[in-house]
């Protein structure tokens, strides 16, 4: 296989095709500039010289009688040597030749090459007779004689030819093999040196194997599951993969752009810009979806560059996880009622030892109506049978830790108000999940209250707990921030702030006030046809 030229070879051979390109350059308007200087310079010369030859009397004499036509061959051969001249030719008024450089020429027609001579005017130009380019000057040679005075008996044609171009070329720059030696010295150490710094700053890779770099970095970078982010020392972006890009809702062409610009939320950007303070596991909210976020700063030959950030979507995870854990809660309730049901078959069992039957019924009728009870009043109010489910888990949750659960008067919902009920049931369950971790294990109250509006669902859970302090009212919904941080000084979590960004997805809202306790009051409209959830 041939081998390729090294970087090294390809600057040194661009330095050459440069060098040479610029000195054929120099030579062309070095050889345009002698043409030109030899112009002005010779058409002077070689019109005074015809001007010399056509005022000689032996000239007139030879051209008005054929028997002196030696004298004239002599006269053009002396003016040809003292001018310099290539050649002087004298011809007759019907342009036949009489005197030339060659005895060839004789008695041949001079090309005038529209000359204005015979009419008795003077001329000069180039002109270019078989493949010879010279400066010609044509002078009328005019009568003396009586009677025929100012007639043109003949012209004298001085002409000088151009040098060869090789000639013109060392007259105009004599050094030009010394300049072109030179420039290639020049061009070859400048070639090195460029190499040397390049190979430096590319870490000794050549130009195909930073190509092939720079492919598999981009086939890694979008061939890996998890999102990647880079910003440089500035907070720019300097790459993005396709995942990061789903993750986070990025605008076209992110790369090369400040965060500022990105239109992101407040807490991501302070992630990516690494002022969250954690930096690693830092969970957020976007696009509905649970991220979390490991910022990894980067330094380069001990000297920061800026920071990668990866994007891990958890969102399914935590789906999982509270699916479980209503599933844990669910027996939990059901354990509660095995136990309570267990003791209370004991009290019955142990009052039918004792013969106690009419108090044995008695407690069997008034625990089976107060359980009926809550179930009715349940049922007689929340017709989506999801919703009335997850109320008697939670109020066998709730009753288990000591406290009661109230379903309020005023609440009312048919199946059809409910739609999808997934939403729903993730604000009603967390609101009342937030409620109980207020009341903090002591006896209390939770309230619930579920009705339909024309807004939409409205739902309202209010707690006896000591309330929200007022310093946080806007914090619980801010990027997982829940009731237990504000009551314990607790993790963060997530459960207000996926309630409200269910809301506020269907173009609804969350309310937090304090009325002798926490009042959450959510709106949640219908919704839209195809909608995700």
């Amino acid at each position: 296989m041939r081998r390729r030229m090294s970087l090294a070879g390809q600057l040194l051979a661009l330095q050459l095709v440069i060098v040479s390109i610029v000195l054929l350059a120099v030579a062309a308007v070095s050889l345009a500039q002698s043409a030109a200087n030899f112009r002005a310079t010779e058409t002077p010369k070689v019109r005074s010289a015809a001007e010399a030859v056509a005022a000689q009397a032996a000239v007139r004499l030879a051209l008005e009688d054929p028997e002196h036509t030696a004298i004239a061959q002599e006269a053009a051969g002396n003016a040809a040597s003292l001018s310099g001249a290539t050649y002087v030719i004298i011809a007759k008024p019907d342009r036949t030749i009489i005197a030339g450089p060659d005895p060839g020429l004789l008695e041949q027609q001079l090309d005038l090459h529209g000359s204005p001579v015979l009419s008795g005017r003077p001329w000069d130009g180039v002109v270019t007779d078989h493949g010879a380019k010279a400066v010609v000057a044509h002078v009328p040679v005019l009568s003396t004689t009586e009677g025929r005075v100012g007639r043109v008996v003949g012209l004298v044609a001085v002409g000088r030819e151009y040098p060869s171009w090789l000639a013109s070329l060392r007259t105009a720059t004599p050094d030009l093999l010394t300049y072109l030696g030179l420039g290639i010295a020049i061009g070859v150490l400048g070639s090195l040196l460029v190499a040397r710094r390049v190979k430096r700053q590319t870490l000794g890779l050549e130009p195909r194997e930073i190509a092939a770099l720079a492919e598999h970095r981009e086939a890694l970078l979008h061939g890996i599951k998890e999102g990647v982010i880079a910003l440089d020392q500035h907070r720019r972006v300097t790459l993005v993969n396709d995942e990061a890009n789903r993750l986070l809702g990025l605008p076209p062409d992110p790369v090369g752009r400040p965060l500022d610009e990105l239109d992101l939320p407040p807490r991501i950007s302070d992630v990516l810009a690494g002022m969250d303070g954690a930096g690693t596991d830092s969970i957020v909210l976007r696009l509905g979806r649970i991220v979390v976020l490991n910022r990894m700063p980067v330094a380069v030959r001990g000297r920061s560059i800026g920071a990668v950030v990866t994007l891990r979507d958890r969102t399914e995870l935590d789906r999982l996880t509270d699916e479980l854990r209503g599933a844990r809660s669910t027996s939990d309730a059901l354990r509660a009622q095995a136990h309570e049901f267990a003791n209370r078959m004991h009290t019955v069992a142990g009052l039918i030892e004792l013969e106690e039957y009419t108090e044995a019924l008695r407690f069997a009728t008034r625990a089976t109506t107060a359980h009926n009870a809550l179930a009715r009043s349940i049922a007689d109010r929340i017709h989506e049978p999801a919703l009335a489910a997850l109320l008697l888990a939670k109020s066998a949750e709730v009753t288990e830790r000591g406290a009661r659960l109230i379903v309020a008067e005023e609440s009312w919902l048919r199946p059809e108000d409910a739609g999808d009920p997934e939403d729903l049931l993730l604000v009603v369950g967390n609101l009342v999940d937030n409620a109980l971790d207020a009341l903090g294990g002591d006896a209390g109250w939770i309230c619930v209250t579920v009705r339909s509006t024309d807004g939409g669902m409205l739902v309202e859970v209010r707690d006896s707990g000591p309330g929200i302090a007022p310093e946080l009212a806007d914090e619980v919904f801010r990027n997982g921030f829940t009731t237990k941080v504000a009551h314990s000084g607790g993790t963060r979590g997530l459960g207000l702030a996926l309630s409200r960004q269910a809301c506020v997805r269907r173009g609804g809202w969350v309310q937090l006030r304090n009325d002798d306790g926490a009042v959450f009051t959510a709106l949640l409209p219908p919704a839209p046809v195809g909608a995700d959830g």
